[in-house]
């Protein structure tokens, strides 16, 4: 029978719960479970592919083309496993169902209400996500602070399926803040306290209360969380912060947590084999060499915007041997004041990030005329790509005025332009070219080299092209387009030959990347900067 475990968060947002549900299902599978992950978040949107980065973070793309929250990037990396659509939920999704169902006479001549039909519905939701995966333990993360009033409902749903469930099938994990005050350097556990009661309040009575704090708990509080808790003592653990995340795990385990969990669950006692996690960890202990990494773009201000790609380096650079230090750049500077562009001289890498829109274009546009003219290693990334044919038509080939009719729709050379099957498109949500897509390299290309393929599939999520007007002037001028779709109808990676690593890329290879497998362009870009290091 499926285990279910479910992760809720108290206090504050952005606790930890997605690494914290990460975490738990990597000691769970390096036991020899099978897990898979589901992540609530109680906004309206039907998911998270119209919101501002700065208003929800990354829009993480699956394999089937789900625009998703960014927790289900930390699944997938610490467990190695391609989530769907499926693997998400929101208030949207929940409403737009019950609704449809309700305006087709499904519940004909009753009153639908949020108890039990909404409710019903996130059930029937949370067992279909663990019957689809056919796993062992389901990890759900329920978004949010507990509190918060769109979250109610999904906390009745998880307070019922208990009943239903039963208590030896069901877990509940809540991951609570405390914190250290400055003036005393106390560990103060009365948020945490209070968190817990509004979860009883609400009908659940949590199994284990994981403490998010800078260092490990003292004795004297873990012993208060778990009086005014109501958890024994060793159900009491500390996420404390570690040199990089992939640490946690192992850190969790080695207080109990891992037996704890599956003798709470009634799962047999299989030998915990941290073989393989452990090497993967230990690439990551820092090295003397730092390579230093440009991240230009317009979201800069929140890292979570590109998080996925964070990673993606340091994964990267954990299997090349070194580290990077990455410094944020907004590159509206350069578009203010021109000369800062030379900043770049400071960096042994130069990235140039996706986006939307015009703001901060013409200084992405520096930077990568910056990265071409001083050889720089540069990787451009979705719109980052799409701007580097730019430059290069503008200031290689001569065509003044080249840009992306998504920028100016008047540009007397539209280098890029929106793809033609998305013209005739009246809605926004969810209708980008989105999910993975077979991409042919061509042989003897650098891409080809660092995949070591001639076929690959990498994700994707964008409107917009380099327009096939233009593709034999960019050839002649020295590009080489070195991935294609599969019908040769759009150009996915081009490089510069001439150029120690001058590559873009359509799609978003970051998405893919793993610890100790890293994404090849990431890879490729990071052993290029080294070499400058």
């Amino acid at each position: 029978m499926v285990k279910f475990i479910f992760i809720t968060g108290g206090v504050l947002s952005s606790v930890g719960k997605g690494i914290m549900t990460s975490s738990i299902g990597k000691m769970l599978q390096i036991r020899g479970y099978s897990v898979s992950a589901l992540k609530i978040d109680p906004y309206v949107n039907v998911d998270a592919g119209t919101m501002n980065p700065y208003i929800h973070g990354e829009v993480f793309v699956t394999e089937d083309g789900g625009e998703t929250d960014l927790d289900l990037g930390h699944y997938e990396r610490f467990l190695d496993i391609n989530l769907t659509k499926i693997s998400t939920l929101s208030t949207g999704q929940v409403y737009a169902s019950v609704i449809g169902k309700e305006r087709k006479g499904d519940y004909l001549g009753q009153c639908v209400q949020i108890i039990p039909h909404i409710t019903d519905e996130i059930k029937n939701r949370i067992r279909s996500a663990a019957k689809t995966a056919g796993t062992d333990v389901l990890l759900t993360e329920l978004g949010g602070t507990v509190g918060d009033i769109e979250g109610l409902p999904f906390l009745e749903a998880v307070r019922q399926f208990r009943l239903e469930e039963g208590y030896e099938n069901t877990l509940f994990v809540h991951v609570a803040l405390v914190p250290i005050l400055g003036s005393t350097h106390e560990q103060k556990s009365k948020p945490c306290q209070h968190s817990i009661q509004e979860m009883r309040r609400i009908g659940i009575q949590p199994d284990i209360i994981v403490a998010r704090c800078r260092d490990p708990l003292e004795p004297e509080v873990k012993r208060k969380i778990s009086l005014f808790g109501s958890v024994p003592y060793g159900a009491v653990f500390t996420s404390h912060d570690v040199e990089h995340i992939y640490q946690l795990p192992i850190k969790l385990d080695e207080q109990g947590m891992g037996e704890y969990v599956t003798k709470r669950l009634g799962l047999d006692g299989k030998v915990a084999n941290w073989s393989a996690w452990s090497a993967i960890v230990d690439s990551f202990v820092a090295p003397t060499k730092t390579v230093k990494i440009a991240m230009c773009g317009k979201y800069t201000k929140l890292a979570d915007s590109y998080v996925s790609i964070m990673e993606a380096l340091r994964h990267a650079a954990a299997k090349v041997g070194v580290q990077v230090s990455i410094d944020w750049i907004e590159t509206t500077r350069f578009e203010e004041n021109p000369s800062d562009v030379d900043l770049l001289g400071n960096y042994h890498g130069i990235i140039v990030l996706p986006g939307f829109g015009a703001r901060g274009t013409e200084g992405k546009i520096s930077a990568i005329r910056y990265a071409r003219t001083h050889k720089k290693p540069f990787l451009g990334i979705c719109f980052g790509f799409q701007l580097a044919t730019i430059e290069y038509a503008r200031n290689v080939l001569g065509l003044e005025g080249a840009n992306s009719t998504e920028v100016n729709p008047n540009t007397p050379h539209p280098l890029i332009d929106l793809l033609p099957e998305q013209r005739s498109l009246g809605i926004m949500g969810g209708t980008m070219r989105l999910g993975s897509y077979k991409i042919l390299l061509k042989e003897g290309t650098t891409m080809s080299k660092l995949y070591g393929a001639s076929e690959i599939f990498e994700r994707h999520r964008h409107r917009y092209e380099v327009n096939p007007e233009y593709w034999q002037r960019l050839l002649d001028g020295g590009l080489v387009f070195s991935g294609w779709s599969t019908d040769h109808r759009r150009v996915e990676f081009f490089e510069l030959p001439s150029h120690p690593y001058f590559v873009g890329t359509q799609s978003h290879p970051e998405f893919k990347s793993r610890p100790g497998k890293p994404s090849p362009p990431y890879f490729g870009f990071v052993a290029a900067s080294a070499e400058l290091a």
